[in-house]
This record gives C-alpha cells, structure tokens and sequence, in this order.
C-alpha cells in the first residue's frame, strides 16, 4: 500500500509542544490569534525577548510606524509565504511554540557569531 502523506516531522525528545503533531495548524488564523500564540511562545522566556523584538522590526513592512495603530506586524504577504514555507498548506497555520523558541534561539545565536 502506498501513502502519499508527507511524514511529520519529529519532535525533540520532551518538548512540550509535540503533542501539537502534524506539520501545522492548518486552520484559518486571525492576526490575533498568531500574536497571542508568538507572545506566549516568547513570554516565560527573557532570553529571547530582545531578538524577538529585533525579529519583529525586521520582517515589518518599511515604514510601520507611519501607519495607525503603529505595531510592527509583518506584511501579510511575507507572512503567509513564510508559514507557507514552514508548515505547508495555505499558508494560514499557527506557528508552534517551539518553533518559535527555536527560530528566536537561532536568531540570538546568530546574531552572536556575527560579532566574532
């Protein structure tokens, strides 16, 4: 028999948010409902708060705070290519916790080596 079905990818031994299974939410996502779920995934973790704010300036559209209300929110555009990119589909999944924990981590080592 064969399956055509894309095997998950695995989850890291003990992390929390494997129970989360598959490649991503799937659902239709509001703006507030990624926001919500980024802030809780960063919240309990000050290590990653400055590159969290470093990575929301950067993937925010030039001149974000031009616009009313002046939050640096990604383009939708970039967004939907990036969860696209990572979880398949639509482009309309929720971004795992770990995910994000890991992406940040990622990014506040990188920013790390560069100074070397």
């Amino acid at each position: 028999m064969t399956s055509d079905a894309t095997p998950a990818r695995s989850a890291p031994a003990g992390d929390p948010d494997s129970a989360a299974g598959g490649r991503g939410g799937g659902k239709s996502t509001s703006g507030s409902q990624v926001t919500a779920a980024v802030l809780r995934a960063v919240a309990l973790r000050p290590t990653i708060w400055v590159a969290a704010a470093a990575e929301a300036v950067r993937l925010a559209p030039s001149g974000w705070w031009r616009r009313w209300p002046p939050r640096p929110w990604p383009d939708a555009e970039l967004w939907r290519f990036r969860m696209e990119t990572a979880y398949g589909g639509a482009g309309n999944a929720v971004p795992r916790p770990g995910d994000v924990r890991s992406f940040l981590q990622w990014c506040r080592d990188m920013r790390k080596w560069r100074r070397v």
